[in-house]
């Protein structure tokens, strides 16, 4: 059985201001995995991330390819514990 992980995403580069976090939150539900989106401070955007390893893999590759108005410059991929209690994707404020 495939392992379920949990990944802290931190997204750096034109993300704010052009729609990411609803890319985001639309990719995530297309590939049908929890988690949440917010703006940080210093321009960059915070993804929590969680589901099947292969459901977070095509969601990676998914928020990078499809969508024109942003530029990804770096991505800092940290693995955390699994939310047992997560039930969706939430775009926060």
């Amino acid at each position: 059985m495939e392992e379920r992980v949990r990944y802290e995403l931190i997204y750096t580069g034109r993300v704010q201001g052009v729609g990411f976090r609803y890319w985001v939150h639309s990719q995530a539900v297309k590939n049908r995995i929890t988690g949440w989106a917010r703006n940080n401070y210093n321009g960059s955007v915070t993804v929590q991330v969680q589901g099947l390893r292969s459901q977070i893999e095509k969601f990676e590759y998914d928020v990078q390819t499809g969508y024109k108005y942003i530029r990804i410059d770096h991505v800092a991929k940290t693995r955390i514990p699994y939310d047992t209690d997560e039930r969706r994707f939430e775009v926060r404020y």
